[in-house]
């Protein structure tokens, strides 16, 4: 079966810089729904239309393809009170903090990410720590691959057709997505209960 619109993909993948250092070499491949739903990138998913199990590629992605140009404006150093206690550098947070008390910080509920968002948060801007002060904390809230060239080795393992929920989904049954969405807009405030290392697993290619 050949790679059309509406047909569920398992892609195997290795995952290089532009000098060949591998970044991700998953043993379990990811697998997404082709046809335009943003399970993958739209240059891999053009290169990869109409091809059978068995083929096997590499792709170069420049920075515009990929995860985009690293934009300092995303750059941010806010005061260290504003947040929850421990604080751990490559910790993540949705959004800006905005004014809070210490009291409403001490009762903030803190928990990982739900990769399994509703639709209308799927587009939040994730801020990861990566420096620590004293008084200040660093939040850089580009992807981690922003502004790098990348080059991925694909091997389609598998092809099938989807199913009804999967195109109504947009997204393959029992699949969490790809995950390391980008996100375009700037959020007002922080989301004190979405904190914590996000699992970037077999995930990159979206």
């Amino acid at each position: 079966m050949k790679i059309e619109k509406n047909t569920i993909v398992s892609l195997r993948y290795k995952l290089s810089d532009a000098q060949n250092n591998i970044i991700e070499e998953p043993d379990t491949p990811m697998v997404y729904l082709h046809g335009g739903y943003a399970g993958t990138f739209p240059k891999i998913e053009s290169v990869l239309d109409g091809k059978d199990i068995g083929f096997e590629t590499t792709v170069q992605l420049e920075p515009h393809d990929a995860f985009g140009e690293y934009d300092p404006n995303l750059l941010k150093i806010e005061p260290r009170e504003r947040f929850p206690e421990p604080l751990e550098i490559g910790m993540q947070f949705e959004g800006v903090p905005e004014e809070q008390s210490p009291e409403e910080i001490e009762a903030a509920d803190v928990e990982e990410i739900d990769d399994d968002e509703d639709d209308q948060e799927s587009d939040t801007l994730i801020y990861t720590v990566t420096d620590l002060a004293d008084q200040q904390v660093v939040l850089d809230g580009n992807h981690p691959l922003a502004g790098m060239a990348l080059r991925f080795w694909l091997q389609v393992e598998d092809v099938r057709q989807a199913t009804e929920d999967e195109i109504a989904n947009q997204h393959p049954q029992s699949e969490d997505g790809f995950g390391m969405d980008l996100a375009d807009d700037d959020l007002d405030d922080l989301d004190l209960s979405a904190t914590g290392q996000r699992d970037q697993g077999p995930r990159t290619l979206h």
